[in-house]
């Protein structure tokens, strides 16, 4: 039984260590952009593509692919930023609508590509047999750098945005627009960074689980669906809630459904969801904007 718990919380910790990388993405963007991006699931799933194209197509070594999928995204989101979100800068019900319609182009410009059959690829050969068993607990070593990755880009995005120019920037222009452009910041390059590095975190979760899932043009709608309730539990444009909310939610869902069922977990998340709105309707984090 105490083999089973701790087995199970290494595989909550390795839930909330993508769970965190998209959430933490998908607030940035709101945040700074005021918006709500509803193809952020479709760009952990490019990441995840690429990782197919280029580790297991092509061949290139999986790090690489991984690095090359990061920035791919990326500049996939900073198209968004500039096609569709930055012309309805000032309709957030339109940016909405918009990346709606861009998930589905997406998702049917994959279906052309790959076609709708999932896709299962080995991990590298350094890593593919290996698994660490501490206690009587198996960890592969694939999962291992899911976690680590996570830590270390989220560390790494936190000193960014309170040490440097533009995380001064991107926080400053989160919390007022007006002020921020009076004062001398571009809210467009801004609002170009925020996207970059929003949708690369989604790609990089992506690219790194892709040995991990199976990979199908679809594969963002749960993602998705996961990602609003941790940021809605966190507190909406709470980056610290988000993390701490992506633990939260995936400590649940893993306990429940390894000692119930998928289906139930699911429905505690919700559950989950719901008690913490009626507690602290703006979410654990969340502050009551003035008015």
């Amino acid at each position: 039984m105490f083999e089973l718990l701790l087995q199970t919380v290494v595989n909550a910790i390795y839930a909330a260590s993508f769970m965190a990388l998209i959430a933490v993405g998908l607030v940035l963007i709101f945040g700074v952009m005021g918006v709500i991006n509803f193809a952020h699931g479709e760009l952990y799933m490019l990441g995840a593509y690429a990782v197919v194209y280029l580790y297991a197509g092509q061949e290139l070594p999986f790090f690489l692919a991984v690095a090359v999928g990061l920035v791919f995204v990326g500049f996939v989101g900073v198209a968004m930023e500039y096609t569709l979100f930055r012309p309805l800068r000032d309709n957030p019900l339109g940016g909405l609508i918009a990346s709606i319609g861009f998930l589905l182009i997406l998702q049917s410009l994959v279906v052309m590509g790959f076609g709708v059959r999932m896709e299962h690829i080995n991990p590298p050969q350094q890593v593919a047999l290996q698994v660490f068993g501490i206690e009587g607990v198996s960890i592969p070593l694939q999962r291992l750098y899911v976690i680590a990755a996570s830590i270390v880009l989220l560390g790494a995005l936190g000193v960014f945005l309170r040490r440097s120019k533009f995380g001064w920037a991107l926080r400053a222009c989160a919390q007022d627009p007006e002020a921020a452009a009076l004062q001398g910041i571009s809210i467009n390059q801004t609002a170009r960074l925020a996207m970059f590095i929003g949708a690369a975190l989604a790609g990089v979760a992506g690219a790194l689980t892709a040995p991990l899932v199976r990979t199908f043009p679809y594969m963002g709608h749960s993602v998705i669906v996961t990602a609003f309730i941790v940021i809605i539990v966190g507190g909406i444009g709470s980056l610290e809630g988000a993390v701490v909310a992506a633990v939260l939610y995936a400590f649940v869902h893993t306990f429940v459904t390894t000692f119930f069922d998928g289906v139930i977990a699911d429905i505690v998340g919700l559950l989950l969801m719901l008690l913490v709105l009626v507690v602290k309707p703006t979410g654990l984090f969340g502050v009551k904007e003035r008015a």
